[in-house]
């Protein structure tokens, strides 16, 4: 049993989170990271969203020590969330985690290791918790219409990277019966327009985004006038104490190095661009969307040319 990387949307469970008329706090790829859980959750606090009024977009398990602590976290706190890859195996005591790297990369032979730790960890409640997570997830603020993905509409494992070519979101969106879609799985934050339409990807709040920087990744959704603005932001946490548990386990040192460098162990899934990218410190960006006085967005009212990278923020 597992994941079929060409499950196709129709086939898919999409959950009504409802309409929200407050900031909603974005994020995904908490990956076992429990002190990023914790610091997120004071971020949270900070800014006043109560723990409805965040969404989670899928691989709360995946690389770091404290699988079962890191699903139990959002458990316990009810925040909305849906299937990442990783889940959906774990719930069915797959062999794998689908992530859908390349077979023979750096990463897919890495995840033998932190996958079995994760396998480990797991309770009768927590995989009946995933199993019970829908695959896809709608909303509503703002006046307009989002749809949560972890990977793309199409296939949960579907890396969905900002320097892919237009035709590829457009055909995703067109699938989605929504304004904007929400999506994580590539651990990069960022924002691109899509004619009118919107992609957004908070980012991984477990994993550093390959920047040099040691920043967990989320953003934040409030109503705007007519639109909505959209905020990516950062935080830090203790990164150290998360890769001493890594090593205490006995998990690949790669990765408990990149929450310490910022880097990841391996550029294989990265396209050229974000290849290039590697180890340049993202900004924190905002916008409004759409754009004031204008139906049709364009790329200065997501980011700086080309559509590609964070939106900034204050």
């Amino acid at each position: 049993m597992g994941l079929s990387t060409n499950q196709s949307a129709t086939s898919m469970t999409v959950a009504d989170f409802g309409s929200f008329n407050r900031p909603v706090l974005l994020c995904g790829g908490a990956v076992s990271n429990l002190e990023a859980l914790e610091a997120l959750e004071a971020q949270a606090r900070r800014h006043g969203i109560a723990s409805d009024h965040i969404i989670h977009t899928g691989d709360v398990i995946a690389y770091c020590a404290d699988a079962a602590a890191a699903a139990a976290f959002v458990a316990e706190r009810g925040w909305w969330a849906i299937k990442g890859n990783v889940e959906a195996q774990l719930a069915v005591e797959a062999e794998a985690c689908a992530c859908g790297f390349a077979p023979g990369s750096v990463c897919d032979a890495l995840t033998v290791s932190w996958y079995g730790h994760a396998e480990n960890q797991m309770t009768p409640a927590l995989r009946r918790w995933m199993a019970d997570l829908p695959d896809q997830a709608a909303f509503g603020l703002g006046g307009r219409h989002f749809r949560v993905v972890h990977g793309s509409v199409a296939t949960t494992n579907r890396f969905m990277f900002a320097s892919l070519p237009e035709a590829e979101f457009t055909r995703e969106l067109d699938g989605a019966s929504a304004d904007a879609v929400i999506a994580g799985h590539t651990g990069l934050p960022f924002s691109r327009a899509v004619g009118r339409r919107l992609w957004h990807n908070p980012g991984s709040l477990g994993l550093p985004a390959n920047d040099g920087t040691r920043r967990g990744w989320y953003s934040i959704l409030a109503p705007a006038g007519a639109g909505v603005r959209l905020r990516h932001l950062s935080f830090g946490y203790d990164h150290a104490t998360a890769a001493a548990k890594m090593r205490a386990a006995g998990l690949p040192e790669g990765y408990a190095a990149c929450l310490e460098t910022g880097l990841w162990p391996s550029l294989d899934v990265l396209p050229g661009h974000e290849r290039a990218a590697a180890g340049r410190a993202l900004e924190r960006r905002v916008c409004v969307w759409p754009a004031p006085g204008r139906a049709q967005l364009s790329a200065a009212d997501i980011q700086p040319a080309p559509m590609i990278g964070p939106v900034p923020s204050t």
